[in-house]
């Protein structure tokens, strides 16, 4: 087991029913916990060895939690990455008290290039396995508005969503050459 990654059956104290070691009925945020270290169990193994060629035995192994764990939360590798970039959003517009964090206004832009920089690494080796479509897929879910909303809203978050991941896109291939400040600006440029 790699360090710093929890196994379930240390997790004994945070409502995890052990049903041979397994996380059955655990509680949501206990679940999240898990899903988060499966994918950064992930992370960590893309840095060793080719996307492709890692396994689900090696993600379950490196995280310390059974193999059923990763079928129950996952149904593939791309989707713990899209679930890690979630979460790492989520907690980066937390900390920094965004009030408007799932679409994007002029206002936030900033933030949003700010979050990006924050985790250049992550994207940086998403990025070089060739799998950019993991960060297009957080992108979209964050920026989708809620099951109700008319169709206007729809097609003005996919425009802003497929707009904004170009950007994002062509920054990540520039190594973050701008600065996040400057990445701002552009989009106020180009609007």
């Amino acid at each position: 087991m790699t360090q710093g990654l929890p196994n379930e059956k240390q997790l004994s104290g945070n409502n995890v029913a052990h049903t041979g070691g397994d996380s059955m009925g655990a509680s949501p945020k206990t679940t999240d916990f898990l899903k988060e270290c499966m994918a950064d169990a992930l992370l960590q193994l893309m840095k060793e060895k080719q996307f492709s060629k890692i396994t689900i035995n090696e993600i379950s192994d490196t995280a310390g939690v059974n193999r059923s764990t990763w079928f129950r939360n996952f149904d593939t590798k791309n989707e713990a990455l899209t679930f890690k970039l979630i979460q790492l959003w989520h907690r980066w517009a937390d900390e920094h008290g965004m009030k408007e964090r799932y679409r994007y206004t002029l206002d936030n832009a900033e933030m949003f290039f700010l979050f990006n920089y924050s985790i250049r690494d992550i994207l940086t080796e998403i990025y070089r396995s060739d799998l950019q479509s993991c960060v297009y897929d957080a992108f979209y879910q964050v920026m989708m508005p809620q099951y109700g909303s008319d169709s206007t809203e729809c097609y003005k978050a996919r425009f802003y969503s497929y707009g904004l991941f170009g950007l994002l896109d062509e920054w990540i291939k520039r190594g973050f050459f701008e600065t996040s400040d400057e990445m701002a600006q552009l989009i106020n440029e180009i609007i």
